[in-house]
């Protein structure tokens, strides 16, 4: 069984350069176009995996993963969080509201791929 992954980017343009990146991992990648959108595709189907854009129209990115928390399935989910601020000055906060790691955009092929292969919540055979 494939992993699965839900990015959440509401920007077209980061989003196809995310997708990019991901055609290198083992991911099944679902898209989700805003923080609603987000929401409610999680709520329909169990990711392994969720990737985060910071700030997006109808519910931002922190309050996605606070949602997400909340959510009984997603209490252990990897969160990945990306921000176009320095990483440092929203870790704390992203962080308290669930979120496993924050990178910074425009993000980093290596470092997005090390922390998907360090979350993984198992092996691909």
């Amino acid at each position: 069984m494939a992993l699965s992954l839900l990015l959440v980017e509401d920007n077209a343009r980061t989003r196809d350069h995310i997708l990019e990146i991901l055609e290198q991992t083992p991911y099944q990648v679902d898209v989700a176009v805003d923080g609603l959108d987000g929401l409610n595709q999680a709520r329909r189907t169990c990711y392994d995996v969720v990737l985060i854009d910071h700030k997006m129209p109808l519910m931002d990115g922190l309050l996605l993963v606070k949602n997400l928390r909340d959510e009984e399935q997603y209490s252990e989910t990897p969160i990945l969080f990306m921000t176009t601020s320095e990483p440092e000055q929203i870790r704390d906060k992203a962080q308290r509201f669930g979120a496993n790691h924050v990178l910074g955009k425009p993000l980093n092929a290596g470092e997005l791929l090390g922390k998907l292969k360090q979350l993984s919540p198992r092996d691909v055979a």
